[in-house]
């Protein structure tokens, strides 16, 4: 299976500002944070499609969003992932005494997401990464 090597950065969005209006657990603000916004050509290298799964894995962990080409090209190497539940899996949880994680210029690998593996729900992502034992 095809990967890429990418720096990730992450950062807010107008759509998940709107899609909070409707609650974090809308339908609405789950399709604003699920994406990855890619350079067209590295779409093409991952010989993916818009909207199709794909796995981020950084050193802090790996996360299922929707691949989407993104409207401010070209960034070949660089994606972008809106802030959020999502996004905290594969940042660094250090936040250095500011109280913030590091946001931007993360390295990852992005690849094609597994047959299995699928964009999970807020519920689901709370059930599998935050769950207190």
């Amino acid at each position: 299976m095809p990967s890429l090597k990418v720096l990730l950065l992450t950062g807010r969005t107008l759509r998940q500002g709107q899609g909070k209006e409707y609650g974090k657990l809308s339908e609405r603000y789950w399709k604003s944070v699920t994406i990855c916004e890619m350079d067209p050509d590295d779409l093409k290298k991952l010989d993916i499609k818009e909207n199709s799964p794909v796995k981020i894995s950084t050193d802090y962990g790996s996360v299922v969003v929707r691949a989407v080409k993104s409207l401010r090209a070209p960034h070949v190497g660089r994606i972008f992932v809106p802030y959020g539940p999502w996004a905290s899996i594969i940042v660094n949880p250090k936040t250095h005494g500011s109280g913030m994680p590091s946001l931007k210029g993360i390295e990852a690998r992005i690849e094609p997401a597994a047959s299995e593996e699928k964009v999970m729900t807020l519920p689901e992502l709370l059930q599998k990464y935050y769950r207190k034992e």
